[in-house]
């Protein structure tokens, strides 16, 4: 039985792309540098996410992992970020 090239290469696509979600979203937890791995982390989600509506993921339990760890990296990291900034400006103007 062959199987169409097009479908393996979204296949390979879907799954690079579930793998790529996890490893970004576990580095979104860094400090400070979260942020924008968790960006590209929900993007990559999205890709897969997409191709996920025709073929079969194998990989989804590591996107799913992937995408709650960018979520949280995202949060967290972006208030974080947002209050640091604010106190370097605010200590910036009143110096």
């Amino acid at each position: 039985m062959k199987t169409d090239p097009t479908i393996a290469a979204a296949k390979l696509k879907m799954l690079n792309a579930s793998v790529r979600c996890l490893v970004l979203g576990l580095l979104s937890l860094l400090p400070i540098l979260g942020a924008g791995f968790a960006l590209f982390s929900l993007w990559y989600s999205f890709v897969a996410r997409q191709q996920e509506r025709w073929l079969w993921n194998p990989a989804k339990p590591h996107r799913m992992v992937g995408l709650i760890c960018a979520l949280i990296g995202a949060l967290v990291w972006s208030c974080v970020d947002t209050i640091l900034l604010f106190y370097v400006c605010d200590s910036y103007i009143h110096s």
